[in-house]
Parts: C-alpha cells; structure tokens; sequence
C-alpha cells in the first residue's frame, strides 16, 4: 500500500470539568492544619479534543453532554477545520463513538483502541495536566467562570507543549 505523507493521526477523548472541587495532594507546612473550600455542584461541560502527538497541533470544543450528536458535531467541525486534509482520529469504544447514527465525514477515519485501555491514548496525560494544574484543589464560582479560565489555558498551549505532555515512546 502506498502510504500518504499529507495523512494526520490524532488521538481523541473528551473530558467532563465540573464546579465539584476535586481534592488532590498539596504541599503544606507540616504541623499546621491545612484547611481547602470545597464545593457540592453538579454543573459540568465537557472539552472534546484531539491531539496530533507527533506536531503539537491539537483541536477542541466545549460541547454541553457526551452523546451521539455532540460527537457528529465534533467530528463536523474537525473536518471543516481540515478540509482538504485525510485526518485518521483514534479514539476509545464509548457507545457515541460507536452509534449507528455517528455520521463521519469524508475526510476522517476512526481507528479504536482496545477496550479499557486510556494508557494507550495520548490526549489523556494533556487532561491530567490540565485538571491537575488549573481544576485541582479551587472552587469556582460558577460553570462560566470555569469554562473562560479553560479557553484561556487552551488559547496559550502552543505545540511544543502539546507535544510534550502527550509524546508517548509507543508512537
């Protein structure tokens, strides 16, 4: 098989951030009570993305749910964003990647990694990084505030680092 050097492979997974605060270690003076704000809500949105480990380049959405129309939406607007390119997404077997009613554009194929394997997918260390180093251990004060501080850390990633957080030795 002749292979296409104008071919792009990008790893994809959508991630859910929500105002639960989600504890994680810290440091602390050691002896001293250590004291965290925590809140109980409910409200969350997901970052749909995909990451090209190899270039840095990276695509995301904010989109409301997880489910089959989101995902058409996703993959609509990766195409668009690519015309003219032949995009390969790899990606996990949730139900919505997987419908029946998943309409894939022409110039996207989908390659699914095993079952239960999130080791195997690249895009999962950049949501580490991200809930790690923005979400961790903070409330916010609302589900709009939250998301503006996300676009904000999306529009300063650059592809070096992308490429870092997500460079598997397997690729």
């Amino acid at each position: 098989t002749e292979r296409n050097s104008d071919l792009r492979v990008f790893f994809f997974d959508e991630a859910r951030f929500g105002l639960q605060t989600s504890l994680a270690r810290i440091w602390a003076l050691s002896g001293k009570p250590l004291q965290i704000k925590v809140k109980q809500a409910y409200q969350n949105f997901y970052i749909y993305g995909s990451v090209e480990p190899k270039t840095g380049d990276n695509f995301s959405l904010f989109l409301p749910w997880v489910n089959t129309d989101m995902m058409n939406l996703y993959l609509e607007q990766m195409s668009l964003a690519y015309a003219g390119e032949e995009i390969v997404i790899i990606m996990d077997q949730a139900g919505w990647h997987k419908s029946k009613d998943l309409v894939v554009p022409e110039n996207i194929d989908i390659i699914y990694l095993p079952p239960y394997s999130p080791e195997l997918n690249p895009i999962e260390r950049l949501w580490k990084h991200m809930k790690t180093n923005y979400i961790h251990n903070r409330v916010f004060e609302s589900l709009k505030h939250m998301m503006a501080l996300m676009v904000d850390v999306f529009a300063e990633l650059n592809a070096d680092m992308v490429s870092s957080l997500c460079h598997c030795s397997f690729l």
